[in-house]
């Protein structure tokens, strides 16, 4: 099915689409440098058929468990589906993560690395992941520290784990902008060209400085039921 296709078969997946599109024009960039990755955390495998049928096949989820319980029957039902991790991974789920998920946007500390290269080395797998970064120095969130972007992927090139670029949530109620922007420079400085930043609020900014991945959830599937009450 052609992004022609998918843009005509779902109504949520036009708007988003064109959205891209008319900011990567903005940018001078191509929409097909974009991969929209569909989180689909707390949604029902329903709600996820209906943009399977529609076309896509790249989502996230944000937690092991739930992805276990929903994704191994769907990814036997249709091989060509692609699932990223986008949530914080704890150190003793990494085995269940590369046996899972097709790329991990999560990783942020030394104990992650170690885990999931130890892992990729007994499955014999090896799957892209993203060094998520602490962009707006916020307690509450995960992330390495920027000052920490260069240790961390050392060890990680040192142990063999594929890191392809570098992922952030900016601040809540904060222009997005200096930081994606901010992030953009990082990971030039560090020599990666993937950059996983913006979620359904503010893609349209990150496609413009230049994500190569955006976390989109409910301008897909619409508001979840608690936001809806």
């Amino acid at each position: 099915m052609t992004v022609t296709d998918i843009k005509l078969a779902n109504p949520s997946l036009r708007d988003v689409h064109g959205k891209i599109e008319k900011a990567a024009r903005i940018a001078g960039r191509k929409s097909s440098e974009v991969m929209l990755i569909a989180v689909s955390k707390t949604r029902s495998v329903d709600e996820i058929r209906l943009l399977i049928a529609a076309g896509h096949r790249v989502f996230g989820e944000n937690r092991v468990q739930e992805a276990a319980e929903k994704w191994p029957a769907l990814k036997a039902e249709y091989p060509d589906l692609e699932l990223h991790m986008v949530g914080q991974l704890q150190s003793n789920k990494a085995g269940e993560a590369v046996a899972l998920f097709d790329t991990i946007h999560s990783v942020d500390r030394p104990s992650l690395i170690k885990a999931l290269a130890r892992e990729m080395d007994r499955q014999d797998r090896r799957i892209p992941c993203f060094l998520q970064v602490n962009i707006g120095e916020e307690s509450q969130k995960g992330g390495c520290d920027i000052p920490a972007i260069a240790e961390l992927l050392e060890q990680a090139r040192k142990s063999g784990l594929p890191v392809v670029g570098l992922m952030a949530v900016p601040p809540s109620n904060a222009n997005p902008a200096p930081y994606f922007a901010l992030l953009a420079k990082l990971a030039r400085d560090h020599g990666l060209d993937r950059l996983s930043m913006g979620m359904s609020g503010d893609f349209e900014t990150a496609v413009k400085l230049g994500a190569t991945h955006v976390r989109v959830g409910t301008a897909l599937f619409g508001p979840r039921a608690a936001q809806a009450a």
